[in-house]
């Protein structure tokens, strides 16, 4: 299955249980809504997936299961956030095996390779792998930045197919475009930005609330991508209370508080994160409940 790169993609988050194994009927329930709701495909393993703390038999496992869930209606991405080349060039080679369509990379971890290593690190895991693949641009949290000079050299590797976009800074987009036409497709891979990406050209959004809301936020996508804009920012001026979740440090305590309230979730996640308590979770719960009750119709 080839990827489009067009529309919305969940990062989705993984389902533990109360003695932090995998949750599969719950992920399964939360990745049900995600497909009834039109999303474009599935991202695996990423921030939100809490990816530091999976293990390789664990990505195997959430791969192989979602893979025959989706039946090939949607691709499955799975992500590589590894410190060495050789780490990444295995993970992309075990996610060819378990069936995932796609991957997400980002720059190596725990330790900032300038331009040269960079680029080198993409560009081994592009040449040694028939995936295509989308270039997570998140200097905020990981501190490498995917300049566009590095683009124009990973743009030789056919297989570098697009972007999420995570540089807080929407005239990357306009940027991006300028320089390189349609060569990359750009996906918003930040909540609270995702409505002035689209509308500056964005293809599409790599998105966290929708783990707990997924048909608003595929409403906004299609709704922005019909030219109703004034039918989208109304959604999207509910939504955002909401969407500020997707940026603070515990994103992933918040969302799954969020995905427990939509009755799609859980709390629990794996150690050093622990879950909410006393007033972080009330005043977080507040934000949550009343959204839900102001919930729009679609």
């Amino acid at each position: 299955m080839a990827i489009n790169w067009t529309g919305v993609f969940p990062a989705l988050t993984t389902k533990f249980t109360a003695n932090d194994q995998l949750d599969l009927p719950l992920f399964e329930k939360n990745l049900n809504a995600q497909m009834a709701a039109g999303v474009n495909g599935i991202i695996l393993g990423g921030t939100l997936g809490e990816a530091s703390v999976l293990t390789t038999a664990e990505k195997e496992t959430l791969v192989k299961f979602t893979v025959s869930k989706c039946a090939d209606k949607i691709p499955v991405v799975l992500n590589i956030a590894e410190g060495a080349t050789r780490d990444a060039l295995q993970q992309a080679s075990y996610a060819q095996s378990w069936g995932a369509k796609g991957l997400m990379m980002l720059p190596p971890m725990r330790y900032k390779s300038d331009h040269r290593e960079t680029v080198t690190y993409f560009k081994a895991v592009a040449n040694a792998t028939e995936l295509p693949i989308m270039i997570y641009n998140n200097p905020v949290d990981y501190k490498i930045e995917v300049t566009l000079d590095m683009f124009e050299e990973l743009a030789a590797c056919a297989n570098i197919q697009s972007v999420k976009e995570s540089t807080r800074d929407v005239t990357n987009v306009t940027r991006m475009i300028n320089r390189f036409g349609n060569r990359f497709k750009i996906l918003c891979g930040v909540d609270t930005l995702a409505m002035e990406e689209l509308c500056l050209g964005a293809d599409g959004w790599v998105a966290g609330l929708v783990c707990a809301f997924p048909a608003e936020t595929v409403a906004i996508f299609n709704l922005v991508k019909a030219g109703k804009i004034a039918e989208a920012t109304s959604i999207y001026r509910w939504f955002m209370p909401l969407l500020e979740l997707d940026i603070h440090p515990k994103l992933v305590q918040y969302i799954k508080l969020a995905e427990t309230q939509a009755g799609i979730g859980s709390e629990y996640v794996r150690a050093p994160r622990l879950t909410l308590e006393g007033k972080e979770r009330e005043e977080i719960l507040k934000i949550i409940n009343d959204g839900i009750a102001s919930r729009p119709k679609l």
